[in-house]
């Protein structure tokens, strides 16, 4: 009796896919929005003064408006002056009942300028409370 080979049949390789650069690419731009995303944030150069309290880190700071060294008043990184900027935070409030608003003043303004400006964004419906921030002493 003749012995029947068996003909095997060759399976084709199924290529692989190399997942290393795209591992790399992506750690790299999770590097590169680490760098610049606190950059972005602190656009505007405001000295603020300094306190012994701390801020609640639990709070998240939704409304903060900025008031730079020449007195310049800044909303979401927009220069504003101070009649359009409370037209903007009543339009940021909206129907809201307890929003909180930051002032980050630059301890070169003066000081009257600052709480002038308090004062307006008080008066505004829908805010609860607004702070003056401060940098921690460490």
């Amino acid at each position: 009796m003749r012995k029947l080979k068996r003909r095997r049949r060759s399976v084709p390789s199924m290529p692989e896919i190399s997942l290393t650069p795209l591992i790399d690419t992506a750690l790299t731009l999770l590097i590169i929005f680490m760098i610049t995303a606190p950059m972005m944030h602190n656009a505007i150069k405001v000295d603020l003064p300094s306190g012994k309290a701390k801020e609640d880190a639990n709070v998240q700071q939704d409304l903060i408006v900025y008031v730079d060294s020449k007195g310049t008043l800044f909303f979401n990184g927009v220069p504003y002056n101070e009649n359009i900027l409370i037209a903007q935070l009543k339009q940021a409030v909206g129907k809201a009942e307890s929003k909180v608003v930051y002032v980050k003043g630059d301890r070169a303004v003066n000081y009257g300028t600052v709480l002038e400006l308090v004062d307006k964004i008080k008066v505004v419906g829908g805010i609860k409370y607004v702070a003056l921030a401060t940098k921690k002493v460490a």
